[in-house]
């Protein structure tokens, strides 16, 4: 299986699409599978409100972003991610208070969100640095919210960077492309 490298340029409005390495894990490896179980136990940490447990699998120079997305026609219609301006910007630190927040006083999660995340379409391509690994995933998220009958939904793309560190991956980048330019969600305050 071949891979080629993203043609659009690599500007800040530009959406990447696919892999950006040429390397890529091939389907069912010994890496393509931790990785993939490693996302799955991901989405269940964060389904189940296991915040310590996500935390764990972060690493410190974590860098979290979801850009603002516009809507755009004609010739720049492929340049529609803002990435100076953000949904959220997170770093370590941040997503520890957040996390913190949410276990105790976040007004916005209380009562917390009753959520799914369903992580798809997984692509993997090595990086250059040694036990560095792009992860680029779809995501599905369906949230309820109270009592209301009407669940929520968000899909988006993820791209990630996994680093191998001690016997596990953790996650040192991630940039979430939501696919509406106007969220439909009431809040954001769930992790992505």
């Amino acid at each position: 299986m071949t891979t080629t490298k993203s043609t659009a340029a690599p500007d800040s409005t530009t959406i990447l699409r696919g892999l950006s390495s040429n390397r890529r894990v091939p389907l069912g490896s010994a890496v393509y599978n931790a990785l993939l179980e490693t996302l799955y136990d991901e989405a269940a940490a964060l389904d189940e409100r296991r915040f310590d447990d996500w935390v764990a699998m972060l690493e410190e120079d974590l860098v979290y972003t979801a850009p603002i997305r516009l809507t755009r026609t004609g010739p720049n219609r492929d340049r529609d991610v803002m990435r100076t301006m953000f949904h959220f910007d997170e770093s370590y630190g941040s997503i520890l208070m957040r996390t913190g927040r949410m276990q105790k006083s976040a007004w916005a999660e209380d009562p917390p969100s009753r959520c799914r995340r369903f992580v798809t379409n997984v692509r993997i391509g090595e990086c250059d640095a040694a036990g560095e690994y792009e992860v680029v995933s779809y995501l599905f998220l369906e949230r309820s919210r109270g009592d209301n009958p009407e669940n929520e939904h968000m899909t988006a793309e993820r791209r990630d960077i996994w680093r191998y560190v001690n016997g596990c991956y953790k996650l040192t980048k991630r940039e979430i492309i939501v696919d509406q330019s106007v969220l439909g969600m009431s809040n954001f305050a769930v992790f992505l």
